[in-house]
């Protein structure tokens, strides 16, 4: 199964839109459980539907132009960071209509990602993570594809081209630093 869908990456990389067509009913079911995962890791109690961020993730894939995937593991390392700006975008767009921002606009994300609570969460660790992607970018990079796009450390490891034990330390050093770095301050009180 690996084989076509990497011949079907390549044929899309090189400019064959029929291939995404082709692509997306391979690899939809793989997409629809990473979807599922970070859902249920965003909040048990929420009525989150991970084929709607898997469409969204679609629609963006159409308008991507310029990806050029060479195998799966790439692409699964893409589709990792698109949901995390889907969840990231989604958070940012419920905080500005509770402000009453853009009150006659209906977000199309606003149907699935109903978990409001978390909202503040979700925009501290992306905070975090940029802050981090700039002093250490691979364990950032690892931390998009554990937290946000669901992988396993082997998945993480495969797509990043690094070992398992490489994964497993950038892992917890920047659960630490991104713990460390969403605390209140404590000097400001």
């Amino acid at each position: 199964m690996d084989e076509p869908v990497t011949q079907l990456l390549q044929a899309w990389s090189a400019g064959d839109p029929q291939a995404l067509e082709r692509l997306v009913p391979v690899v939809y079911g793989e997409l629809r459980l990473l979807a599922q995962r970070r859902m249920l890791q965003e909040n048990a109690g929420a009525s989150l539907q991970p084929t709607a961020l898997v469409n969204e993730l679609y629609l963006r894939l159409v308008d991507a132009h310029t990806l050029n995937f060479q195998n799966r593991s790439q692409f699964f390392a893409m589709a990792a960071q698109i949901m995390r700006h889907i969840l990231v975008d989604a958070a940012r767009n419920r905080g500005t209509e509770k402000r009453g921002g853009s009150a006659d606009r209906i977000s199309f994300e606003e149907a699935y990602f109903a978990a409001p609570g978390r909202d503040r969460q979700i925009i501290a660790l992306h905070d975090a993570l940029e802050s981090l992607a700039r002093e250490d970018p691979r364990k950032a990079r690892a931390v998009e594809l554990r937290f946000f796009g669901g992988l396993s450390m082997e998945e993480a490891a495969d797509a990043m081209g690094l070992s398992i034990r490489t994964i497993r330390r950038d892992w917890t050093f920047a659960r630490v630093w991104l713990a460390r770095a969403m605390q209140p301050d404590v000097d400001s009180r």
